[in-house]
């Protein structure tokens, strides 16, 4: 839904009802993830998508009906049928479920207030019912980072333990489907303990921007401060020396730091989406940084340098204390092996490996390998994902 967050702002202000067709259900490979969605207003305008242009059409024909007769929220899945190369479906061989319901602005408030939230850059979070008793499918809460919740799915309980996961997907900063309720493991989230009733809730998650924290303004730092820039990290560029770390050297960082680099890690804000690339090759900034960033619940670790830089690098900072778990997940020397020669090329190295690393991808060619091409995500402790 947070795809067409500028339209459907615009059209809840407005009050004008709209068709909201999300996808809740991915399997094997598929164009578009989980909570993607296009909707579709009375006078046929479209935004959006579902499936990156395979199941469109239907599924824009199904929102528009959906709309016109003031229908109950309808399920549909979307394949690949080898024995009907004619037939609405998916050419990726995936499978795809949307849910496709008609929304009333005046209705539910609360998603005017989210929609707000996400325009003015606040960390928020939708959950949306997409699976349970026909009376509450569709409906829908906002939940802030801090604060109070708006909307309810009519049972305190339930409010209680989608708001609490809702946080957790939201400090993560996930997209994913959560089960509450129903005698499964979430009712004992409830101070009461009782959920009665089991529902799947999508929760749609506008989160802060992940950090990339670049140590050492070198080339290698402006190339990959844009590229980090580019796949929506907020970059810091740090360096010890005031007449290399400069704003004028680095117009994509969000800020550049003059600073020692362990000094400022310690004291800076980090989390489990945070990506450390050091790239300073000096003993003197690597050992005390690394030997903190090493300990740090951060996402990834790289440090640039030849093997032997690597090898001398990894001595000295067991002669630190840094234990062979903690340098186990160093990503030293940094980058996948791509043939990169130019910082450009390196940026995209160093970027390609993050991505594999938090995505769980392998870095391999697709075309050496078989089996699905979108691995879906991990669930998160305590969390279930729908299936």
């Amino acid at each position: 839904m947070l795809n067409i967050t500028d339209t459907l702002h615009d059209w809840c202000h407005e009050g004008r009802p709209f068709a909201l067709a999300t996808v809740i259900d991915v399997r094997g490979s598929a164009p578009l993830p989980v909570g993607t969605a296009l909707a579709v207003d009375a006078d046929g305008n479209a935004v959006g998508g579902v499936s990156g242009g395979c199941v469109e059409a239907a599924v824009y024909e199904l929102a528009r009906q959906v709309l016109a007769d003031r229908a109950a929220p309808a399920r549909v899945a979307f394949g690949y049928s080898d024995s009907d190369a004619l037939a609405v479906g998916l050419t990726c061989g995936g499978e795809i479920g949307v849910l496709v319901q008609r929304v009333e602005p005046g209705d539910q408030p609360h998603l005017a207030a989210a929609l707000d939230a996400v325009i003015a850059g606040r960390p928020s979070a939708v959950a949306h019912v997409v699976d349970g008793p026909g009376e509450v499918v569709g409906r829908m809460l906002h939940i802030p980072a801090e604060g109070t919740h708006d909307g309810t799915l009519g049972v305190e309980s339930e409010d209680r333990a989608v708001v609490a996961h809702a946080r957790a997907l939201l400090r993560a900063g996930r997209t994913a489907s959560i089960e509450v309720g129903g005698g499964g493991g979430e009712a004992e989230d409830a101070d009461d303990g009782s959920c009665p009733r089991k529902l799947t809730v999508l929760v749609h998650v506008h989160a802060s921007r992940p950090r990339m924290l670049i140590f050492g303004a070198v080339d290698f730092a402006a190339a990959l401060s844009q590229a980090g820039s580019f796949l929506g990290y907020r970059v810091t560029v740090c360096d010890a020396r005031p007449v290399f770390a400069t704003p004028a050297r680095f117009p994509h960082a969000d800020e550049v730091v003059t600073d020692w680099p362990h000094r400022y890690l310690a004291a800076t804000e980090t989390d489990a989406r945070t990506a450390i690339c050091v790239l300073t090759h000096d003993a003197k900034f690597d050992v005390p940084l690394l030997s903190l960033a090493l300990t740090l619940p951060v996402g990834y670790v790289g440090a640039m340098g030849s093997r032997r830089t690597h090898e001398r690098r990894v001595d000295l900072l067991r002669e630190a204390g840094v234990s062979q778990d903690q340098l186990a997940r160093l990503r030293s020397p940094i980058g996948l092996d791509i043939g990169a020669l130019t910082p450009e090329e390196t940026a995209i190295s160093i970027t390609s490996e993050i991505i594999a690393h938090t995505n769980r991808g392998t870095g391999r060619p697709l075309s050496h390998s078989t089996g699905p091409i979108h691995v879906p995500a991990q669930p998160l402790p305590g969390l279930v994902t729908a299936t």
